[in-house]
């Protein structure tokens, strides 16, 4: 039976706590098992949406889908619009005969297939790819013949005219130097003159429809892989950054939209204030958006972003959600966060103007960190469920993490991509007063296992919707943890063992979540009655 309550969310764009209880899995596309040195959008994911479906699962939540950038990071990518080459299946463009197999199959991707090896795929993804682009260009019946490519071709050229062509040019610009940020570029095509633009564009046309066709690959997969996840019942939760990296063509193709200068580099970036965890604060370099500008127009561009990342996901989860209520601006050129300040953002005139647009939008809210009485206030206006993390529970008071506490319209986790796993967390991170506090408020028992029971304390909480990462299922150790915030290296890297997502598993998972309401129990088996 396929798990019924978070399907709709596609269609009707309900919210979260108009549903039935459910619960989903954060599984990183990145870390699928199989494909070639990462995971991918083909047989992979199927695999995993299979293995969802039989687990009793309705929601399949993933990290930020977009090409990697600095330190490897989904959330600093550079486009909030495009795809990652890197999640493109290599077997379906062997399928489709865009390359053979010993195109691929026969190189390293990596020496260690449970971490992705980022240097390895950058050095040789593309070239893969270039080769499937020149069998794509193969294709045409005569060469230098205008025959039209095909209709789906055409479509997704017209579906995406909003941001793909700058996107495209931003790619072909990098490429020809040297990979090198936009704001080393020279200077008229770092400022968009447009007789320079209109040059390059002639002279590297087919440079420029490469990253188009990488795209259209990605898109193409993509929504075939969305399709048969709804086939099975599994919503897909993706996830957006605020924030644009600097180093982006976004940046570079709307310095309106941000607080630049007359050459379009930033004068304040965004960043968090100093605090117990940080004495110097966390100086992130992302542009600051110039709200003025964005109210001005409507906020248009947040409408398109927000209808294209709509058309993608199900659900979507936006991070750092406080930052439309307040947010922490930091003079460019500072070397710490420091001497920031904090500034007003849009608030609910920014969510007005989306639902105008948009109707009902399915966000979940990341409001973790610190919370000012105003960011809560825009939270409840907003009406969108915000999270709950287990890990934060145990300080020996009440708090707002532990899953008594939890409102229904919430979603909770045991912890997210930027904690530790639960069993490193457990284990090396809390002390013996929060393991005592834990183990007493789960009644934990060796019989069950100290881990599971944690998991069953999530599972059994008043959230519409329980997410266990699946580094938590496995019970995997503090060496699969995924993000740790501050550290610049070994982020991003953990994959799952095949072997480990087995038929014992998924039924073990659907069992537990059935008996807190949150999927139908797995169908028994009928004896055949003899006469």
């Amino acid at each position: 039976m396929a798990p019924a309550p978070c399907g709709a969310l596609c269609q009707k764009r309900r919210t979260i706590m108009e549903l039935k209880r459910c619960s989903g899995i954060l599984m990183p596309i990145s870390s699928l098992p199989g494909g070639y040195g990462i995971g991918s959008l083909g047989a992979p994911a199927r695999r995993f949406v299979d293995f969802l479906a039989r687990a009793g699962q309705s929601v399949w939540q993933i990290l930020p889908v977009g090409p990697t950038g600095y330190a490897d990071s989904p959330y600093q990518s550079c486009s909030v619009f495009a795809g990652n080459p890197y999640f493109i299946d290599l077997d379906l463009l062997a399928r489709d005969g865009l390359l053979r197999r010993k195109d691929y199959a026969f190189l390293q991707w990596g020496g260690d297939p449970s971490r992705v090896d980022y240097g390895t795929l950058y050095e040789r993804r593309f070239a893969v790819l270039r080769k499937a682009y020149a069998n794509f260009l193969k294709r045409r019946p005569l060469p230098g013949y205008e025959t039209p490519y095909s209709d789906d071709w055409y479509r997704f050229q017209f579906l995406s005219a909003d941001w793909l062509p700058d996107y495209c040019l931003y790619m072909a610009i990098k490429e020809d130097n040297g990979m090198i940020d936009w704001q080393q570029w020279p200077r008229e095509l770092r400022r968009r003159d447009p007789a320079a633009l209109a040059r390059f564009r002639a002279d590297h046309a087919r440079e420029i429809e490469f990253w188009a066709f990488v795209q259209y690959e990605f898109y193409r997969q993509w929504e075939a892989l969305h399709n048969y996840a709804a086939s099975k019942g599994v919503s897909i939760m993706g996830d957006i950054p605020i924030y644009v990296a600097p180093d982006s063509a976004d940046a570079w193709a709307g310095p309106e939209l941000f607080e630049t200068d007359e050459d379009g580099r930033p004068r304040r970036v965004a960043g968090c204030p100093p605090d117990y965890f940080a004495v110097d604060g966390q100086l992130w370099g992302n542009p600051i958006y110039d709200w003025d500008y964005h109210k001005k127009t409507g906020y248009a561009w947040w409408v398109r972003r927000l209808r294209h990342a709509l058309s993608v996901y199900d659900i979507l989860r936006i991070d750092h959600f406080r930052g439309f209520d307040t947010y922490w601006a930091i003079p460019a050129g500072e070397t710490t966060a420091r001497n920031g300040r904090w500034e007003q953002g849009p608030g609910m005139d920014l969510f007005r103007a989306l639902r105008l647009s948009l109707g009902d939008m399915p966000i979940v809210a990341e409001d973790l960190g610190e919370m000012f009485p105003s960011v809560r206030r825009l939270l409840a206006e907003s009406g969108f469920p915000g999270m709950k993390v287990l890990q934060f529970a145990f300080n020996g008071q009440d708090s707002v993490d532990l899953p008594h506490n939890y409102p229904r319209n919430c979603v909770a986790y045991p912890g997210t991509h930027d904690n530790n796993t639960l069993a490193g967390w457990y284990y090396h991170e809390l002390g013996g007063a929060g393991r005592k506090q834990a183990k007493e408020y789960f009644a934990l028992t060796e019989e069950e296992g100290v881990l599971r029971g944690l998991l069953r304390g999530v599972l059994a909480s008043p959230a519409a919707l329980a997410v266990i990462p699946m580094t938590d299922w496995l019970e995997a150790p503090a060496e699969a943890r995924m993000n740790t915030p501050g550290s610049p290296r070994g982020n991003w890297q953990w994959r799952a063992d095949d072997k480990a997502l087995t038929p014992a598993l998924a039924k073990e998972i659907r069992t537990m979540t059935a008996r807190y309401f949150r999927t139908e129990p797995a169908l028994k088996r009928q004896k055949k009655q003899t006469l």
